[in-house]
């Protein structure tokens, strides 16, 4: 009697009542999901990949916004600055010229000499106060006549002048800056009609001038 040895005879695991066709479809499906795996991975990564895309878009038009807001509060807060400074200056130019004739009485007591004692020292004070506020004179006798800083209330003709020229001043006139809060009111006068410049006067020999020549 042969003996058998055992295993040669053992078949692969096939469920039973299943076909061989049956085995073979199974092997196949399970290559099938292997390779629907990374197709699937690469599917997820590009649908994150747009969203990061979209991330970034939405980004940078909230950047641009942003920057666009602090530039517009920018220019706000130079607006603002701006019209600080200018309301501070007419306020300011308001003040000083409701103190102009106070100013004016100053200056004709000083020419009669009453500004003495105490109103010398109030009268001082003021001036002081109103100096650093940024006020300032202006008008002197004998410069050039400038229509934009000046008003003429007089008019005369003199032969040693060789333009319009102040000769008199009636009522100085305050700036504050570069701003005229009241003009210079002066008397003017303008060279005599027909006469030479001085400049075109020609100076004499110096022998005219002694007589000619000595005689021997």
């Amino acid at each position: 009697m042969t003996e058998e040895t055992p295993g040669f005879d053992k078949k692969p695991d096939v469920p039973s009542g299943a076909a061989p066709e049956d085995a073979a479809e199974s092997a196949e499906s399970s290559e099938k999901e292997g390779q629907a795996a990374p197709a699937g991975d690469a599917a997820k990564i590009a649908g994150l990949t747009a969203q990061l895309d979209q991330v970034r878009t939405a980004l940078n038009e909230r950047t641009a916004d942003l920057q666009r807001l602090q530039a517009e509060y920018q220019n706000y807060r130079r607006r603002v600055e701006r019209d600080r400074v200018t309301v501070k200056e007419i306020a300011t130019a308001t003040l000083l010229t409701e103190l102009l004739p106070v100013l004016d009485d100053i200056g004709r007591a000083r020419e009669h000499g009453e500004l003495v004692g105490g109103f010398k020292s109030v009268a001082e004070s003021l001036e002081t106060a109103a100096a650093k506020m940024g006020l300032q004179q202006f008008g002197k006798e004998g410069e050039p006549f400038d229509p934009t800083v000046h008003e003429a209330l007089m008019h005369s003709y003199a032969p040693d002048v060789t333009e319009t020229t102040c000769v008199a001043v009636l009522q100085p006139g305050y700036r504050i800056g570069e701003r005229t809060i009241r003009p210079a009111r002066v008397a003017v006068a303008e060279p005599q009609p027909g006469a030479a410049p001085a400049a075109a006067k020609e100076e004499k020999p110096a022998d005219e001038e002694s007589g000619g020549p000595d005689e021997g």
